[in-house]
């Protein structure tokens, strides 16, 4: 890995351990509160990571952080380009785009990325972005089961290095919110801390 590569990495890197600032809203608090073990009641659904069983992933920009998640519920998953990605939860696609090549650390990319967005049972949606050029795999109208393949990762859009970027929002009070969400992961279920490095586990095919 060049000089150049490992820039962004390790900005990465310093900007997600220092996530864990004091909270500009309660739903940040409230987040604090879990990844703590303050708070251990929770009856939020559990997701599966978005990689194969078996393999890891590490967190470099968790809930809220300070690089471009200072007002995002979302977490983004260090892959190499190319990386299956899996679906964390069943449901029914309702948008793709995977006709973008372009990427890079500028804002000018935001509308760059390609992405899937699948709409769950209970009406939350779920977006997996950042996906490789012509590599998503489902179509709109399609019901995807957990585990799942998507996609590839990729860097497209507004992204410093290689990675997936997933979210959940859901619909309250006439806006679209995003919300902190748990996995089932190895050696525990929960929050999902910044720079720590995680296991997805076997899941059933059809759940």
């Amino acid at each position: 890995m060049n000089r150049l590569t490992w820039v962004p990495l390790i900005l990465a890197a310093f900007l997600a351990s220092t996530a864990c600032y004091p909270p500009r809203n309660a739903m940040q608090k409230t987040a604090r509160k879990y990844q703590s073990g303050k708070l251990t009641e929770d009856t939020s659904y559990i997701y599966q990571l978005p990689f194969r069983a078996g393999t890891k992933s590490r967190v470099i920009q968790g809930y809220f952080s300070r690089f471009t998640h200072k007002h995002r519920a979302a977490l983004d998953f260090r892959m190499r380009p190319g990386t299956e990605i899996r679906a964390a939860r069943s449901g029914i696609v309702i948008r793709t785009k995977d006709d973008s090549n372009q990427g890079g650390w500028n804002k000018k990319y935001r509308p760059d990325a390609n992405f899937v967005m699948i709409e769950h049972e209970d009406s939350s949606r779920a977006s997996y972005r950042h996906l490789k050029y012509q590599g998503v795999l489902v179509k709109e109208g399609e019901k995807v089961t957990t585990g799942q393949v998507l996609g590839y990762s990729g860097k497209t859009g507004y992204s410093a290095l290689p990675h997936l970027h997933f979210m959940v929002s859901v619909f309250q009070e006439g806006r679209w919110v995003q919300i902190p969400t748990r996995f089932e992961s190895n050696p525990e279920t929960g929050y999902l801390r910044p720079w720590r490095k995680y296991k997805s586990v076997n899941v059933p095919r059809y759940r």
